[in-house]
Parts: C-alpha cells; structure tokens; sequence
C-alpha cells in the first residue's frame, strides 16, 4: 500500500501543478451544459428533459480531455518503464493512477453538478439523483479511459483513436445515468439504474487495472 499512496500522492501533486489542464476540463463541462439551453430555448419541461442527458455527455467529454496525459508524460520521461521493472506488481501503481485521474477530473464534474441541475431546473430530489448516477459512473468513465489511454500510448492520432475506442463503450453509463433521473422524474424505482451503474463500477475495478497493466507492458515493449 505503501506504492499505492506514494504513486497516488505524486499523481494528484502533479495535477496540481497543471491545474490549467484541469481548469479546462472543468470549463469545458460547465461551457458545453451550459450552451444548451440557449440552443432550445428556455421553457422549462424541455429543460428538465434534456438536463440529465447533457449533463452526462458533458461529463464524458470533459473526463475525454484528460485521458491522454494519464499515462503519456510518464511515459516520455521514462518513468513509466522503471514502474513496470519495479518489483511491486503493476496493478497497484496502475490503480492508484486511475484513482488520482478520477479525484482530479470525475470528482470536481459530481461537485459542480448541482449548480448545472439548477440551470436546467431540476427538481431537488432530480438533482439529488443526478449525483448519485455520476457519483457511481464517473468512475468507470476513468476505468474504461484509462484502458484506452494505455492501448492508445504512443501511437499517432492517439488523442483520435482514444475517442474512438473509449465512446462506443460508456454509452450504457449514459444510458443508465441519464435513466435514473428520468424514472425518478416519471415516478419509477430508481434502484434498478444506480444498482447497475454499481455493479459496472465494480466489475470495471476488477478488470481494468489488469487490462491497462498488460497493455502499458506491450506499449513499453
């Protein structure tokens, strides 16, 4: 745990340092969901209804913004390749990366997620739900993210082939995320949205680690 909390404790210093890059993400979902309803105009059940949608693509495409540096300058600068030689396995310093991905990019988006649920006029308990769904999605947003930053390291148009690869694969998370808003706002069990959106976070912990160490083996080799 010691390898955990050191490469976890650099990671988040790091970021800090570049909190710019952070900035942009950042600015870049409050920008995206706030456009939208001066696109649709500003009537309030349409608001309501698209809401949770944009909220949660915005979501997607500002944790996209910061996926390409989650392994790139560890990798330029060498450090990557003297983790995987180090002797602790490779799923630890792996996770705590992720995890550090997800405290300075995923976990800012749920913060400010209640100020973009007044924007659209949701209700409280509307918002409340919102999130709870981010709470549990966000999470494999870097899971899945952080796969396709490693399959994608060093290769040209990485940025491009990383949207690519990454998309397709978190619209369930959107589906389900939006979802649970919408059967909370239609007066349907919520449980059934969240309780998938848990269980996908779940299996992404297990599996992704050992995906993105496999695939940083081959990117090193």
């Amino acid at each position: 745990m010691n390898t955990f909390f050191s490469v976890l404790h650099r990671d988040i210093l790091l970021a800090w340092r570049a909190r710019a890059d952070l900035l942009v993400a950042l600015s870049f979902f409050v920008i995206v969901a706030s456009l939208f309803p001066f696109g649709i105009g500003s009537e309030a059940e349409q608001l309501r209804t698209i809401g949770p949608g944009v909220v949660w693509v915005a979501a997607l495409l500002a944790s996209l913004l910061a996926l390409p540096r989650l392994f790139a300058q560890d990798f330029d600068n060498g450090v990557l390749e003297q983790l995987l030689l180090s002797p602790e396995p490779s799923v630890i310093w792996v996770s705590a990366k992720i995890l550090a991905h997800w405290l300075t990019t995923g976990l800012p988006l749920v913060l400010i997620a209640p100020l973009l649920g007044l924007m659209y006029r949701l209700e409280p308990g509307a918002t409340q739900v919102l999130v709870a769904s981010l709470m549990l999605g966000t999470p494999i947003l870097s899971l899945l993210g952080a796969i396709g930053a490693a399959l994608t390291l060093g290769l040209r148009g990485a940025s491009s082939l990383l949207a690519l690869l990454v998309l397709p694969l978190c619209v369930p998370v959107l589906v389900f995320g939006a979802g649970a808003v919408d059967a909370w706002a239609g007066g349907m069990s919520i449980t059934p949205h969240l309780s998938l959106l848990g269980g996908a976070s779940l299996a992404a912990l297990a599996l992704a680690p050992f995906a993105c160490a496999a695939a940083l083996r081959l990117a090193c080799e």
